[in-house]
């Protein structure tokens, strides 16, 4: 069901019922919010439930605890984190928290400030992580689950590499391994995941080496059988294909396939793993592709949805 909410809205569902939180990517100044709504499982239909402040400006991510207590944010513009209580019946609480990061990196024209783009709890909901752009900067909190606060763990931070600009953080099934797409050079890099510690790996391109434009990656999932890891390249319109030794915990690429279509925002692994749907915003398009069971590779199946301006794409 379409429902039109008059802005750029960014998604995420509930792990245990059928209600879906969006929030809407405008500035401070437009006062923008947290949507919740219930989803009808037969027809797919939306009835708004709440909404509340999103207490930051261009709020990007959002995501839900593992056991769907809580749901957390974050906020472009001014660098922030909020957290939300999720009441009985699905509706939004006031924000137990809000957590401001300081600093810069070292592009003035994309890292003048903070810049929190994703925000991703751990598998058992423990632990929030927080992409921040601007800082080059993966942040670690402690989450206090029954008062919905945030405290800095005791490695309150791990760096990627200078000018990378962390975008998405996407976590392995086993909760033993994460991955992050960089948006400013388009490399994903992987980490060891134990007890909040965080421990770099690896960092590999994922754009063709004869690219020679600018750039620009947008998502990250991982398969549900976890040998796979997948990220969305908007100025060459592809999805990069990498493959994951558990044991040795190493990625390797596979190779890249088209979108069919321009500027794929966000992409969505159905539960089984046998299907990959990739939002192209500039071409209107939500393009479905067969996932190889044995290499991971895509294949285009010739189905497509036409939609204004795809951006972000969950499963029920």
């Amino acid at each position: 069901a379409l429902v039109r909410i008059g802005v750029i809205p960014v998604m995420a569902l509930a792990p245990h019922r059928p209600v879906l939180y969006a929030v809407q990517e405008v500035g401070v100044n437009a006062a923008p919010l947290v949507d919740a709504f219930a989803v009808d499982p037969a027809t797919g239909r939306l009835t708004h439930l709440n909404s509340q402040p999103a207490h930051g400006g261009f709020p990007c991510h959002l995501s839900v605890h593992p056991a769907g207590r809580h749901v957390a944010v974050a906020h472009y513009e001014t660098g922030s984190v909020s957290i939300y209580p999720v009441l009985a019946d699905g509706r939004l609480g006031e924000a137990t928290d809000i957590v401001h990061h300081e600093g810069h990196g070292h592009r003035p024209d994309r890292q003048e400030g903070p810049h929190a783009h994703s925000a991703v709890f751990d598998p058992e909901g423990r632990f929030l992580l927080v992409a921040d752009l601007g800082l080059d900067q993966i942040m670690i909190y402690r989450l206090e689950l029954d008062q919905g606060q945030l405290a800095p763990h005791e490695l309150p931070h791990v760096s990627v590499h200078t000018g990378a600009g962390p975008r998405h953080v996407a976590f392995h099934p086993h909760g033993h391994h994460l991955f992050v797409i960089n948006e400013l050079d388009a490399t994903v890099s992987s980490f060891a995941f134990a007890d909040g510690m965080v421990t770099a790996r690896q960092t590999l391109a994922a754009l063709p080496e004869d690219f020679t434009g600018t750039p620009s990656g947008s998502a990250i999932r991982v398969a549900p059988s976890g040998r796979f890891v997948y990220t969305a390249n908007r100025e060459h319109d592809s999805i990069a294909i990498f493959a994951f030794d558990e044991q040795e915990g190493v990625l390797s690429l596979v190779g890249h396939e088209p979108t069919r279509g321009r500027t794929p925002r966000d992409f969505a692994i159905d539960p089984a793993g046998a299907y990959l749907l990739v939002a192209n915003q500039d071409s209107d398009s939500v393009e479905v592709f067969h996932i190889e069971a044995q290499n991971g590779r895509l294949s285009h199946t010739g189905e497509r949805a036409v939609v204004p301006n795809p951006v972000s794409l969950v499963m029920l």
